[in-house]
């Protein structure tokens, strides 16, 4: 048998797990260009907020400041937050900011809340022992700010607009729609109203069809809406990391929200790179950083089968299931339905198989847009699906984390 390693469950213990195939198949990893880059080392985390980008150091900033917002991605996004936030309290320690003035937000957008659990995961112990932590509510409790020039109406997490420096803890990764995450989506739609996401999402993605695209930033309307919502909320400072393929971080930008972020993509555009494969039989794609939002993986994925179709394999072994969407999910079979999933599911996929330890049937209801799904616990499950169409000759490829990985535009 060929073998293949792969990361998987990157909030549940961080481990690998190995793939089989009949040695009579040709099997090809396409990894991204820095899934092994090495990880930061704390001096040079440090380095990193002692030298920010376009703007003062956090600890400059916080002077003076009577109320701090600390704003952090949710555990559908890689970032290691609990190694950088440490950093960041050091900062406002320096400048005098007692604790009681602090309060940290997770910039959930429309995904559904989190447990303290979740928190933990994500902050680690120390800072919920020590600090108020919230849920963002895009259903209520928000502050209108004004319109974009694009027209979306802004309105942004009161508690958020309640405070006088606001601080956000991301990172940037590829992204289906944005071109790349990160930046000044820790505002929109982190922490913005439902209606807010709603028009970003649907009506000005409607009305700019040739947005969606990973990596593509130039021309990119909604990358534009999402920096204009972000100066409009006030946002003052940001730390974007890159991630590997271990989950950890190599690399970080901090500083300016708008400058920063796009320090980020210049060596994002490298890290993430990602060599196409082309005309295969089989295409694995792992959803590690983001398993719990596993059908993007189908924008590399999908592109890489034979024209006439063969069978997606997506690898989503999240014991947690897939992320509750407000604004794109199912709630039952009656009512009214949310905004339908956007992601091309081409008929390229003659089959998906979904490795899931659990069946989370709700979840599924992104993958709509396929012809067909299958559910398999574990891998042998998997590999006996694909054996018994394909027989001793096939053509594979696996991509070790699509979730991630993007092919560079001409």
């Amino acid at each position: 048998m060929t073998a293949v390693t792969i990361p998987q469950l990157l909030w549940h213990g961080n481990t690998e797990v190995e793939l089989s195939f009949p040695d009579t198949w040709s099997v090809s990893l396409c990894s991204m260009k820095g899934g092994l880059r090495p990880s930061l080392t704390e001096d040079e985390i440090a380095a990193a907020f002692a030298s920010p980008i376009g703007t003062k150091t956090l600890e400059e900033l916080a002077q003076g400041k009577s109320q701090v917002a600390i704003l952090f991605d949710d555990l559908a996004r890689p970032t290691p937050v609990s190694q950088l936030i440490p950093h960041v309290i050091e900062a406002l320690e320096r400048a005098g900011v007692p604790d009681n003035r602090v309060r940290l937000i997770a910039a959930l957008g429309a995904h559904g809340a989190h447990t303290a659990a979740d928190f933990r995961k994500k902050l680690g112990d120390k800072i919920l022992d020590r600090f108020a932590v919230y849920n963002h509510n895009p259903f209520s409790s928000c502050t209108y700010v004004g319109n974009t020039s694009r027209g979306t109406p802004v309105s942004i997490n009161s508690e958020v607009m309640a405070c006088d420096l606001k601080i956000g803890i991301g990172c940037i990764t590829p992204h289906i729609f944005t071109g790349f995450g990160g930046g000044g989506k820790i505002i929109l739609p982190g922490v913005s109203a439902m209606e807010t996401i709603a028009h970003h999402h649907g009506v000005l993605m409607k009305a700019h069809p040739e947005c969606p695209g990973l990596g593509k930033i130039e021309g990119n309307a909604l990358r534009s809406d999402i920096d204009e919502a972000c100066r409009m909320a006030g946002l003052d400072f940001k730390i974007d990391a890159l991630i590997n393929l271990k989950g950890e971080i190599t690399a970080l930008f901090a500083g300016e929200p708008i400058l920063e972020h796009q320090a980020g993509i210049a060596l994002a555009k490298e890290v993430y790179a990602t060599t196409p494969a082309k005309d295969m039989d089989i295409v694995v794609v792992n959803a590690y950083a983001k398993s719990n939002e596993c059908a993007i993986v189908s924008a590399i994925g999908l592109p890489a089968l034979k024209e006439e179709g063969g069978d997606l394999v997506i690898i989503a072994n999240e014991p947690s299931g897939q992320i509750v969407h407000y604004l794109y999910g199912e709630f039952g079979r009656c009512g009214e339905e949310a905004l339908p999933a956007p992601l091309p599911l081409a008929s390229k996929a003659r089959r998906c198989i979904l490795l899931s330890p659990i069946r989370d049937m709700a979840g599924a209801a992104c993958f709509r847009g396929l012809p067909s799904l299958i559910w398999a616990r574990t891998w042998p499950e998997v590999l006996g699906h694909l054996v018994e169409e394909w027989g001793e000759r096939a053509s594979v490829a696996v991509y070790p984390d699509a979730t991630m990985q993007y092919v560079p535009l001409n």
